[in-house]
């Protein structure tokens, strides 16, 4: 009896090289931006509506803030998207309000902490 084997490849995210950027950024301006921010987010990206989403932690609340590939901790407000709308997003492209109004994006836990996140607090993405 043959055996089939099935790879299956994970195609990355196309936002994660959004969260790349962060992270020289946090390095040189974090304190600053932790001073102005004060909050944890979750962001919840699935690559298409109905997939399963990966998760990313943008801390903005301590020392010079970090970005993690995972769920870390307790989050202040957590942003759902899909992978192309965070990307829209994360370029301009996208305006937070219309995104949340439209039901492109939603918001679960601390609306005044999800409002302290606006996309110009990061040098725009180019992806």
């Amino acid at each position: 009896m043959d055996i089939l084997i099935l790879h299956i490849f994970i195609m990355p995210l196309k936002v994660a090289a959004a969260f790349d950027k962060m992270v020289p950024f946090l390095a040189a301006e974090g304190a600053a931006t932790v001073k102005k921010v004060g909050f944890v987010y979750h962001f919840e990206i699935a690559p298409a509506k109905g997939q399963a989403p990966e998760f990313f932690t943008v801390d903005l609340k301590n020392g010079n803030g970090s970005i993690k590939t995972s769920k870390d901790g307790k989050a202040d407000a957590t942003f759902v998207l899909v992978d192309q709308d965070a990307v829209d997003l994360f370029t301009g492209k996208l305006n937070p309000q219309t995104a949340f109004m439209q039901g492109k994006m939603k918001i679960k836990g601390n609306m005044q902490a999800a409002l302290k996140f606006t996309p110009e607090l990061f040098p725009k993405a180019s992806l």
